[in-house]
């Protein structure tokens, strides 16, 4: 049978010995496993499900210390980055199972009987129910807080879904490891097998899609291979939902205020942001739009020589990368601010940063060649001329998902007609920050307009990721002994409620 190998980064040497392909018969036994688990996961209470996310994260913070190596040997990430990706996991499962405890996820509403409304109305009341077996895609550039057990899962299992995860191909072998963990604790709180598994194997991936038993999917990748997916999805004989996310350019915008009062501070924390993890991170800031004569250059240029190269994930990343910096510094409206120095070969995927620039006149009349994401250590800066020309060259762009404004409290140029027009475009709008890093969090969206998204309703972090898994159904006259708990008068659950137009709390 054949395997999945992964190979380390830095040495292009295979990791372990590979995991074996998930074959179609495989697959089906997966999923029918999951089929078979998801009612008595949707029965179970908010108390035994917020038990499954917590014992997931207990069992992921006692084995962290032997999995960090295992990923730093399959993606060639440092070991301080790991170790925080492995508490920010443990901290989203934590989060969902006290967001599960809280109730107000399942969105209960209660309409009383009345017989004088027009039309008259008979008792009703709505809640969310989970939707049933949703498959995960790991993503590579983060093996740990968006794969295994990473947020699609968390919201998954919060929500009440069994998962299915796609293993991606770059860290087969601690996306194993993880898949054992998990399955123990399953096991150990006397859960369906089918609660959690996993896939191997790049043909697994559009055959889980396609798979009747799959009721929704969750993906964090390219946009051509999540675009592929998202097809699949919807060409089904019963099209189920995709949520891609799928890259994004993120634009930053910095005024001539902000480049007076703190210049050198802003040109530090952009390339900070931009080389952060090499580059290799969905909210990277890849367009920086500066005032022409910010007087940058030679610093910006200093602060890029410094940052060491470093391994990118896979060799399909490092090629891509080629291509798409080759692709932009041959455009003949680009410059180089600075460039990496030939050095000789070495073994496995190594790339230095780079910082290119252009007017924002010539980005604008050229937007799609530049405006397109190139995943790794590169950035652009668009040097604007009035405030004129930067809102026009802003309304060009499309969805993303953040937006940045670096900018002073009292500033010639009109600040709330940027955000007015940036608002439109993104999901996170960032004052005075850099979009690199992302909360576990209540209020997060990450997430944006098209194309950034397959759908810009919802995101993948934060608690309201859960709404992704879960549908309305509304209850009719049922009796109050069959209604589900969350329904029932007496608010057994204690949750959170709506009753006759009233927020009602515990």
């Amino acid at each position: 049978m054949s395997t999945v190998v992964g190979h380390d980064p830095r040495t292009g040497q295979p990791v372990g010995g590979g995991v074996p392909h998930t074959s179609p018969a495989d697959l089906d036994q997966i999923v029918a496993a999951a089929t078979a688990a998801a009612p008595r996961l949707a029965a179970l209470g908010p108390v035994d499900r917020a038990r499954l996310l917590t014992g997931l994260a207990d069992a992921l913070d006692v084995a962290g210390e032997d999995l960090v190596p295992l990923a730093m040997a399959e993606t060639g990430l440092g070991r301080p980055r790991l170790v925080g990706e492995v508490a920010r996991t443990s901290f989203q499962l934590r989060l969902m199972a006290t967001a599960v405890l809280e109730g107000s996820l399942v969105e209960a509403v209660l309409d009383s009987a009345d017989p004088t409304a027009a039309p008259p109305r008979p008792d009703l009341r709505r809640m969310l129910v989970p939707i049933g077996p949703v498959l995960v895609f790991s993503a590579s550039n983060f093996p740990f807080a968006f794969s295994t057990l990473g947020g699609d899962t968390a919201s998954a299992l919060a929500a009440g879904c069994p998962v299915v995860v796609k293993a991606h191909e770059g860290h087969p072998e601690l996306t194993a490891r993880c898949t054992a963990l998990a399955r123990d604790v399953v096991s150990d709180l006397g859960l369906p097998s089918g609660t959690f598994d996993a896939v191997y194997g790049v043909e697994s991936g559009p055959a889980a899609v396609q798979h009747p038993g799959i009721r929704a999917c969750g993906f964090t990748g390219s946009a051509r291979g999540g675009r592929a997916l998202f097809d699949l999805a919807n060409q089904r004989p019963d099209p189920i939902p995709f949520y891609g996310e799928l890259g994004s350019i993120n634009p930053t915008v910095v005024t001539p205020a902000a480049i007076a009062a703190r210049g050198e501070e802003i040109a530090a924390g952009y390339v900070g942001s931009f080389t952060l993890g090499n580059g290799q991170f969905c909210t990277k800031p890849g367009l920086l739009f500066l005032p022409a004569g910010h007087g940058l250059d030679g610093r910006l240029r200093e602060l890029v020589g410094e940052v060491e190269s470093a391994p990118m994930l896979t060799e399909r990343v490092r090629a891509a990368f080629d291509t798409g910096v080759g692709s932009l510094a041959d455009r003949p409206s680009v410059r180089v601010i600075a460039a990496p120095e030939a050095s000789p070969g070495r073994p496995g995927q190594w790339a230095a940063p780079s910082l290119l620039a252009t007017s924002a006149a010539q980005w604008s009349s050229d937007v799609e060649a530049l405006s397109q994401e190139c995943f790794g250590p590169v950035s652009l800066v668009v040097e604007y001329e009035s405030p004129g020309e930067l809102v026009a060259a802003l309304s060009l762009l499309e969805g993303s998902l953040t937006a940045t404004v670096h900018a002073e409290p009292v500033d010639g140029l009109p600040v709330a007609d940027l955000l007015a027009v940036l608002d439109r475009k993104v999901g996170r709008v960032i004052w005075n920050g850099w979009p690199t890093g992302v909360a576990v969090a209540w209020a997060m969206q990450h997430g944006g307009p098209h194309p950034v998204t397959t759908n810009a309703l919802h995101t993948s972090v934060g608690v309201t990721a859960t709404r992704r898994w879960l549908r309305p159904v509304t209850y009719q006259s049922v009796p109050d002994a069959l209604l589900p708990p969350a329904l029932r008068e007496g608010n057994p659950l204690g949750i959170p409620r709506r009753v006759d137009g009233v927020l009602v709390l515990p």
